[in-house]
């Protein structure tokens, strides 16, 4: 049986017959010996067809379609025109040695040809691709490796390209941030307390939140120049006239010590720098919650943004999550827990950062181990169908939140929840029917845009049919009477033809309007010239008559 070698290079699909198999005996180390040696190697193996790729697009293309194990229709071509036919009914004479069991198979299914892939197979393409400059004569020195270059730079940024919208490397950084700045803030925030109560000590137990506290050691600076004038602005920043009436005593009956105008400068300085920071946390976390909503909108939905982009972030993307049973996210962020009670024996933990979810907080104590493992079920769902669905919604999202919900008033009521089944079948119509919304909202916006070009190509020709009617004005009332009505039908054929051209594509729709105008214009002429003749010929013969 005579085996054909299928071998794919950044310059073309080539194709070698192997000759004298029989003698080898198929033996993968003779094969071996014989591939350094191109006089040995050459009486083995020899070049049959080679189809040189059209252009680096299309080399790109075909060599994605090779890695996924696609048949092409230039690879299935070039086959059928190089191989020998195979009658129906009957058993093949040769086979198809490839390097891809994957494309083989798809070889196979489309056009019956025979192909196999093994060690043997292997070695004889690892003498062709040794040798492969030596087999096509057309090739100069370092072509190959120009092709074999670009090619690999093409299909590297071809395989690195992705949706910028749905990139969760965004939500690792920003969810490390997040976490980085929390801490930041509450040790500068716990440091602006410490300094200014070295001035005005009573200030601590009025005010408890960090950022308004910040705001008032600017605005009150020296605790002595602080009076009731200023209760509308502390009113502003407190949000309580009688905390505002308070912080007013406090400072009259202050036990704290005086402090020099450099060192209230600074105290101001750091409390604007606390206040910046936690300004800046919140535009982080809106950040947060946007970009969380691009990526995977229905975790977000389900569980939260935060503790959302916390698995991703431990999982390390959103495949990885997705790609994780719900077992392991179930414990994902306890591994420490997890060891340690599999090295002791003890009992392994329930939750790991799904604990943060506000279900596990509303079960009750007997009932989180259960609503940890069923919330991670529920999370493992939608990370799936964040990670590999086209389109971004958040119906899914939503009914599993609504599952979960169902689920808790099961454990503390014992209301039966609906079957998983018949909520997926529910979120599936809704998903559809958002879609269809979205393609008839879209319809009218493209409908209004052919309107105003038919508009504007009705009103320039119009203008067109101004101009060219002042010509005619010698012609007579007749003859403009007539040219009125072809100039009529004249239009309809052309908002005829521009309809079906803007059908077929709205590139042609300018050159055809120009080409139809100008045609029109030849028309106008020549039907003026008609006029102009047919008045003079009158003319003449009333000159004869009166003559």
């Amino acid at each position: 049986m005579a085996l054909f070698l299928l071998y794919e290079t950044s310059s073309g699909y080539s194709l070698f017959l192997a000759n004298g198999l029989d003698e080898i005996g198929q033996n993968t180390e003779a094969v071996r010996n014989s591939v350094s040696d191109l006089n040995r190697f050459g009486k083995v193996v020899q070049l049959t067809a080679f189809h040189p790729f059209e252009s680096a697009l299309d080399a790109l293309n075909q060599c994605n379609s090779v890695s996924e194990g696609i048949m092409t229709d230039d690879l299935r071509n070039f086959l059928e025109l190089n191989l020998p036919k195979v009658k129906e009914g009957k058993k093949a004479k040769f086979s198809l040695g490839v390097a891809e069991p994957k494309i083989g198979s798809h070889i196979f299914e489309v056009t019956k040809i025979p192909c196999q892939s093994n060690e043997f197979v292997n070695e004889l393409l690892r003498g062709v691709r040794l040798h492969f400059e030596r087999f096509i004569k057309d090739l100069k020195p370092g072509d190959l490796e120009k092709a074999q270059l670009g090619l690999g730079h093409s299909y590297s940024r071809a395989k690195v390209k992705f949706n910028v919208n749905r990139v969760d490397n965004m939500v690792i950084q920003a969810i490390f941030l997040l976490d980085t700045l929390d801490k930041d803030v509450n040790s500068f925030a716990m440091r602006v307390r410490e300094w200014y109560s070295w001035h005005f000590p009573e200030l601590v137990k009025i005010v408890n939140d960090n950022y308004i506290y910040a705001k008032l050691a600017k605005f009150i600076d020296d605790k002595s120049k602080l009076s009731e004038d200023k209760l509308p602005e502390l009113t502003d920043i407190l949000g309580d006239e009688d905390k505002a009436k308070e912080v007013v005593e406090a400072a009259k009956a202050s036990m704290g010590q005086d402090l020099s105008p450099i060192d209230l400068i600074n105290v101001q300085q750091f409390a604007q720098r606390v206040m910046d920071l936690s300004e800046y946390r919140k535009k982080l976390h809106e950040y947060l919650v946007t970009k969380m909503n691009d990526i995977a909108p229905n975790l977000a939905s389900l569980i939260g943004e935060i503790v959302g982009a916390r698995l991703i972030s431990h999982a390390g993307s959103l495949t990885n999550l997705a790609k994780c049973p719900s077992s392991t996210l179930q414990i994902l962020g306890a591994e420490k827990a997890l060891f340690r009670a599999l090295k002791t024996r003890g009992n392994t933990p329930k939750y790991g950062l799904i604990f943060h979810s506000s279900f596990i907080g509303r079960a009750s104590a007997r009932n989180k181990g259960r609503m940890a493992r069923y919330l991670a079920n529920k999370c493992s769902i939608a990370s799936r169908i964040d990670c590999f669905s086209e389109s971004g919604t958040t119906v899914f999202g939503e009914k599993l939140r609504e599952q979960v919900e169902e689920r808790l008033d099961f454990y503390d009521k014992g209301v039966a929840p609906r079957k998983n089944i018949d909520v997926m079948k529910a979120a599936i119509g809704s998903a559809e029917n958002k879609d269809t919304a979205m393609e008839v909202e879209e319809a009218p916006a493209v409908a209004s845009a052919k309107k105003s070009k038919k508009k504007k190509s009705k009103s320039d020709t119009a203008e067109n049919g101004e101009a060219e009617d002042k010509p005619t004005v010698n012609g007579g009332a007749a003859g403009d009477a007539k040219s009125e009505k072809k100039r009529k039908k004249e239009k309809r054929k052309l908002d005829q033809e521009q309809a079906v051209e803007k059908s077929n594509g709205t590139d042609r729709v300018d050159a055809d309007e120009q080409d139809g105008t100008a045609k029109k214009q030849k028309k106008k002429k020549s039907k003026d010239e008609e006029l102009q003749d047919a008045s003079g010929m009158k003319k003449k013969k009333k000159k004869s008559k009166g003559e």
